[in-house]
């Protein structure tokens, strides 16, 4: 039975948790995820974990941070004073924002802190620090993604 490698394209079903147990993410009740493994298209813990597996094998898997979201960065929290946002953006607890670099790239940020004036943005990934476990069934090998 052929074995899924770099180059190949694959579909996967998969449960991801947190250590405590809490669901993050799952391809339950969609079409399985389908990537072609060392595009880098998904986070490297996850495609190494699918290299190697063959269809209909089940594994589990534990990835940690650094070879998910990486660590979680304390430069990617910043305090801003509420005048600097537009008078229709309201800042709330938990609200994601999309804010356009001096370069014209855009980075998503997270409101993490609202107290007076303030608010404390986050740019780093909600998972960033985060050791991973994901429960991944291999559905398909179809190939290489180049045809």
């Amino acid at each position: 039975m052929s074995q899924a490698k770099k180059g190949d394209r694959v579909k996967v079903n998969y449960t991801g948790t947190l250590e405590d147990g809490t669901e993050f993410d799952s391809s339950a009740g969609r079409e399985p995820l389908q990537f072609t493994i060392g595009e880098g298209m998904l986070i490297p813990g996850f495609e190494n974990a699918v290299e190697g597996m063959a269809p209909g094998e089940a594994k589990e898997v534990k990835i940690p941070a650094e070879e998910a979201y990486g660590p979680h960065i304390k430069d990617l929290i910043a305090d801003f004073d509420k005048s600097q946002f537009p008078p229709d953006i309201n800042p709330e607890l938990g609200t994601q924002l999309q804010l356009e670099q001096d370069n014209g790239s855009t980075t998503i940020v997270r409101v993490i802190g609202v107290t007076g004036s303030k608010v404390t943005l986050d740019a780093n990934h909600p998972l960033a620090g985060k050791d991973l476990t994901f429960n991944i069934s291999l559905v398909e090998i179809s190939g290489c993604g180049c045809c």
